[in-house]
């Protein structure tokens, strides 16, 4: 089994099912591509159509986009356990899963993952803060709910916890102040081993894409 990633430091796409392979110990290949290089197209072409990471690769199978990754795996290698197991809760953690998926596209714009910066600041506007609420909301009413059950959204670790990984780094990077029960989540996702491989792996690369270098004063 290969995944092909981006950049550690800016693809937070790449990171979510990175993440869920690394929690379960599963064994893979890590392909990097750097993102906005002269030879990225030519690389990312020669393992997806769509041009874009993540893209897993299982013997004849190429599967592509990280929500996609994160239920194949879960389905083929976790017997389902990449999900709550009660059906309800499995339908929740999907709604807030999707919901990353699709939306907060001010956070991604204002707010572009850089985990070995800190100290950023950015202009909050009025959309962003919206989505910055909606987000420890979904962390605060989640962990109040499963805290009983252990330390992650809801209880066990699941592929909500990687859909939502990106933002504690982003969280951190811009120092976004958060409630108790939204912020010791954060530090949940931030003190995993994963986490801290994928961030020390992000601090020794060496291309800096200007773009995503936001927020410095």
């Amino acid at each position: 089994m290969k995944l092909v990633i981006g950049n550690k430091n800016y693809s937070s796409w790449s990171l979510r099912p990175w993440l869920l392979l690394r929690m379960h110990g599963l064994p893979f290949e890590e392909i990097r591509i750097p993102l906005a290089q002269g030879t990225t197209r030519e690389a990312l072409a020669a393992h997806t159509e769509a041009g874009k990471v993540p893209v897993l690769h299982d013997d004849e199978l190429t599967v592509w986009d990280s929500l996609a990754i994160c239920e194949y795996l879960s389905e083929h290698y976790l017997s389902g356990a990449g999900w709550p197991a009660s059906c309800h809760e499995r339908a929740e953690a999907r709604s807030v899963s999707a919901e990353m998926h699709a939306g907060f596209v001010e956070l991604r714009t204002c707010m572009p993952m850089n985990c070995r910066a800190s100290g950023r600041s950015v202009a909050i506007s009025d959309t962003l803060e919206a989505e910055i609420m909606r987000l420890e909301r979904i962390w605060t009413l989640s962990r109040e709910r499963y805290q009983h059950r252990g330390p992650w959204l809801f209880g066990e670790f699941s592929i909500a916890d990687c859909m939502f990984a990106p933002v504690a780094f982003r969280f951190a990077t811009y120092g976004v102040k958060l409630s108790p029960p939204a912020e010791a989540y954060r530090q949940t996702l931030l003190r995993s081993a994963p986490m801290q491989e994928w961030v020390e792996q992000a601090r020794a690369e060496p291309e800096v894409i200007e773009s995503a270098e936001v927020g410095i004063n």
